[in-house]
């Protein structure tokens, strides 16, 4: 799915508008429908609706929603700036219509505080849309903030007031804090960072029937990775295949009290159809490594600490989980660098030793794929001031070293060496764990073994690494869940998507 930002979503309007052809507040009214049904179908037991509503065109949502909730047997109350103020074309049409009503009162913001919010009550925010371009001043501020101190449930239409849907507007933002977001055809950035992120609650995404051709024709640097996208991208195991066809798999990695960050990877790899799989690990990791994971061969690298990466032509290599930093390890680790130009996954300690020289990010074969959290970013390309400023510092590096970068994060973020991003929706909060980045290591390894592309590789693996945790988080909750029963959870993974492949769901 695409990510358009507010000046191609109003393109995106009034292609719409002139092609269907359907006029704008038609469009406002389908917009508005959707909205309505969404509440009236998750909210039966809060039967008050309190709207906020703007002058503008979300504004002109909000006044159209209260008036289909009331129809909908909702008990329902406005609040408007001023009801002689400017508003814009189509919501002052809303304004007229919800005026006939007599059973909706509209009040002044002014006369907010003199109003009884009971428990039942829902708040529902269209004070401004994701077309925001300034921050937030005077009675605008001082309304959200005191919307902010409400408990009851709040929903915002587009974007939460305050946010825009493309970035950060500054760093100390007022933003209204909403339970849930009901968005329309196609997600927002700010939605995806976790500076705004957090002032969305629930993403829900609702299609307007916004016209499809738009949406082929625009182009955009920026796309989500969903449940569709990842089938698109999956290729069932053939009936008629061998172990040789499925590729062979090398995790690099452990070190004394480390060993389990190469298990957790082997074990990644394995479940994610490696067709043979090998773990280069010190000796002091043999038993447990042999004991942990059967299916996987062992090749000694050291006694412990790995200091000799001698590894086979024709293997695709993870290097990084539990591998230390011993000084012995980078100079191994440099000198396979040297030798080696096959693309590789790079993670964790891998990563901590190229940064502490930045000439050996020449030493990156093109086309590798390297997955740093944001301190292991900080330390490979320098500080920012937040994760917007991060993202495009990867997409200059990942262009300039022609390499691939998994930026992880709550919506961990695939960035190309054409510098398009794909932020990922699957996983959750159970993965700020550690061990979780290892795992995810042996499933890139795995997928890239099996002959899926660079691209694909990550798209894939970011997705079936976040559903995963999902699985896991449904049946042990995020506090609970282990980087072990991520990686139980593959096999559920791979049934569904099987399932889908096969036209069974």
């Amino acid at each position: 799915m695409k990510i358009f930002n507010a000046e191609q979503i109003r393109g995106w309007d009034q292609f719409t508008i002139s092609h269907e052809p359907i006029s704008s507040v038609q469009l406002m009214e389908r917009a508005s429908i959707a909205v309505a049904d969404w509440i009236s179908d998750h909210c039966k037991v809060h039967r008050k609706a309190v709207l906020f509503c703007g002058n503008g065109n979300n504004g002109g949502d909000g006044l159209a929603v209260a008036r289909m909730l009331y129809l909908k047997g909702f008990d329902v109350e406005v609040f408007i700036k001023d009801p002689k103020g400017r508003f814009s074309e189509d919501a002052a049409v809303n304004l007229k219509r919800l005026s006939g009503i007599s059973g909706i009162s509209v009040r002044n913001f002014n006369q907010v505080e003199q109003y009884s919010f009971d428990d039942k009550t829902i708040i529902i925010d269209a004070l401004f849309g994701t077309g925001l371009s300034r921050p937030l001043v005077d009675e605008d501020k001082e309304l959200v903030n005191w919307i902010n101190t409400k408990e009851n449930i709040k929903i915002s239409i587009d974007a939460p007031s305050g946010l825009s849907g493309d970035g950060l507007l500054a760093n100390d933002l007022i933003v209204l804090k909403a339970n849930y977001t009901l968005s329309f055809q196609c997600w927002k950035r700010s939605f995806l960072h976790p500076e705004t992120g957090k002032y969305t609650g629930k993403v829900i995404m609702l299609d307007i029937g916004l016209n499809e051709e738009y949406n082929k024709s625009t182009e955009t640097d920026y796309f989500v990775i969903d449940d569709s996208f990842a089938e698109t991208l999956f290729t069932p195991r053939n009936d008629f295949a061998h172990k040789g066809n499925y590729g062979k798999v090398v995790i690099a990695g452990g070190s004394y009290g480390k060993i389990g960050a190469a298990v957790l990877a082997a074990k990644s790899a394995l479940k994610t159809g490696a067709g043979l799989t090998f773990t280069l690990a010190p000796q002091c990791g043999y038993e447990i490594l042999q004991t942990s994971c059967p299916e996987a061969m062992f090749i000694e690298g050291g006694m412990k600490f790995i200091k000799d990466f001698d590894i086979e032509k024709g293997m695709t290599i993870g290097i990084g989980p539990g591998l230390g930093t011993h000084e012995e390890t980078k100079k191994g680790l440099s000198n396979f660098l040297k030798d080696n130009q096959s693309p590789l996954i790079l993670d964790a300690d891998a990563l901590n030793i190229i940064s502490e020289d930045q000439k050996k990010l020449q030493l990156i074969p093109q086309k590798s794929i390297i997955t740093p959290h944001p301190k292991e970013f900080e330390r490979l390309f320098g500080k920012t001031q937040n994760s917007f400023e991060r993202l495009e510092l990867a997409r200059e590096k990942a262009k300039e070293l022609h390499i691939y970068i998994v930026l992880k994060d709550h919506h961990t973020q695939v960035v190309t060496p054409e510098g398009n991003v794909y932020y990922n929706l699957t996983g959750n909060a159970g993965l700020a764990k550690g061990g979780s980045g290892d795992i995810l290591t042996g499933i890139l390894t795995s997928l890239l073994a099996q002959g899926y592309p660079e691209k694909e590789t990550c798209i894939l693996g970011v997705w079936l690494h976040g559903k995963a945790a999902d699985f896991a988080a449904e049946k042990h909750s995020k506090e609970s869940m282990l980087p072990t029963d991520v990686i139980n959870e593959l096999g559920n993974v791979f049934i569904e998507l099987n399932r889908r492949a096969e036209g069974m769901l």
